[in-house]
């Protein structure tokens, strides 16, 4: 009888361990599986990718590089489900790549330049000299669909239905010729090999560029119907128009200060206007308003750790000038009549012709050597406090009254904080309050640069006399002096 029962516990013991194993082999089956269609969803969104390129040769590669890196990792915090991938030629220096490799996370493919058959045309521009590289885009052929960008976008909203889109699609910004700065494609090395060959024989391109010559490639892409993305996820063949919201050039924004394009979404800013106002320049705002919002994804994503040690050693020389100076007053005019008693009308002209360079190479040197890409918060004030500095040179050196010499450093502070007030009702009202402002401000800068020229004459002949009497003058009563 105990027989029986041990026989039994035993019996039902073993049936529990066996559900225990089958419960386990069930749910490590169906966690391999779990694993696999995850894996095949991951496979299945990076067979598609945005590209970007990048080339070096022209004063503004560094630019370039930032807006590059920018754009990058702007495309990771919208959570883009592809393969973000730079086309860089074989010349990009080694730190730049592993810094888009190890810290964007981008896959960098390493290509010769292209060979730019239209750079004799008299209507060519040297910038554009390698922009035929984005033709390679047509040679990534291990993705079904590819986003090619240029690095002046700005991603407002993740854009991945993109990649339902045909062979071909591109958005005419322009009434009659798409723009390049943001096209679909199917990669192809049948269309790559046959976009070469175009360029040897000398395919017509009314630019010169990779503008011109795409849009001769697909020039009946006017004809094509418009891409709406299907909502089953399904791609679709063929070519089609993209809806100028995924191209929204930033002069549309001007005209109401605020968004208004109804076709499509409002996706992407391109900047496709002068290359001295892309929105990565410090000066570009608020000079044109959208520059901030390029700065603060910056901000966001990449940072300016890069610019700062230049910022504060800029900082801390403009300030120990101003130190200086303050304490320390020395007179190039006095030392320059004491050298010589003879042509002392040369001498005058001269120095007056000094004094003036003096003060435009105050206001125009710190502009050149912030850099480029720094913040506009920081690259401003960077900016005033070096023309300060620089000034109080000249003022202290040429015994110049300061309130004239200073007169345009308070209208460049009184033009941004036009430019800069956020409550304008559109675009017209804040350029004729720009133009009003200016027109007002005119009277004072003519006003001032008289005044620093009677104020340099009567200097430099108050100082001529020093040597022959040798006695030292009294010492000017201008505002200057109480600095």
């Amino acid at each position: 009888m105990a027989w029986g029962k041990k026989k039994r516990c035993s019996s039902n013991g073993g049936l529990m361990r066996l559900l225990v194993v089958m419960a386990v082999l069930l749910s490590g089956l169906w966690c391999v599986s779990c694993e696999r269609e995850k894996e095949k969803e991951t496979e299945k969104s990076r067979r598609n990718a945005y590209a970007t390129m990048m080339y070096v040769g022209t004063p503004r590669d560094y630019e370039f590089y930032v807006a590059i890196r920018v754009l990058l990792k702007s495309l990771a915090t919208l959570d883009a489900q592809a393969d973000r991938v730079v086309i860089a030629s074989l010349d990009v220096p080694p730190r730049w790549i592993r810094a888009l490799e190890k810290e964007d996370g981008a896959k960098v493919v390493r290509v010769e330049n292209l060979e730019n058959p239209y750079k004799h045309q008299d209507n060519f521009d040297k910038r554009f000299k390698l922009s035929l590289n984005k033709l390679y885009a047509w040679s990534l052929v291990e993705y079904d669909r590819v986003v090619m960008l240029d690095a002046d976008n700005l991603f407002l909203h993740n854009t991945d239905e993109l990649f339902q889109c045909g062979q071909f699609c591109a958005v005419f910004i322009n009434p009659c010729v798409f723009h390049t700065g943001l096209f679909v494609l199917q990669p192809s090395m049948a269309v790559f090999k046959d976009m070469v060959h175009e360029l040897e024989n000398g395919r017509e391109n009314p630019d010169g560029a990779d503008q011109g010559f795409i849009a001769s490639y697909f020039p009946e892409l006017l004809d094509k119907p418009m891409f709406y993305p299907p909502s089953n996820g399904t791609r679709l063949d063929g070519t089609y128009r993209l809806p100028l919201g995924y191209q929204m050039d930033a002069s549309y924004y001007y005209l109401k200060l605020r968004w208004s394009i109804p076709c499509g979404p409002n996706s992407v800013i391109t900047f496709p206007g002068a290359p001295w106002l892309k929105p990565w320049y410090w000066w570009s705002w608020p000079v044109l308003p959208l520059g901030i919002q390029w700065h603060d994804k910056r901000r966001q994503t990449l940072g300016y750790g890069a610019e700062m040690a230049v910022i504060l050693i800029q900082s801390a020389i403009y300030l120990g000038i101003i130190a200086m100076t303050r304490f320390a007053r020395p007179s190039l005019s006095k030392l320059c009549y004491r050298r010589s008693d003879k042509s002392i009308s040369l001498v005058q002209n001269t120095l007056k012709l000094v004094a003036l360079w003096s003060i435009l190479a105050a206001y125009t040197t710190p502009f050149f050597i912030i850099p480029h890409t720094v913040h506009p918060l920081l690259g401003w004030p960077i900016y005033l406090l070096g023309v300060f500095a620089l000034c109080s040179v000249a003022i202290n050196a040429f015994l110049l009254p300061m309130l004239p010499v200073l007169m345009p450093w308070f209208g460049i502070v009184g033009v941004l904080m036009v430019m800069a007030f956020p409550w304008y009702s559109d675009g017209v009202v804040r350029a004729l309050c720009v133009f009003g402002y200016a027109f007002c401000a005119a009277p004072f800068v003519w006003a001032s640069m008289t005044r620093i020229m009677i104020g340099l004459h009567q200097s430099l002949e108050r100082e001529a006399f020093l040597p022959r009497i040798g006695g030292e003058s009294s010492p000017p009563s201008w505002f200057n002096k109480l600095y």
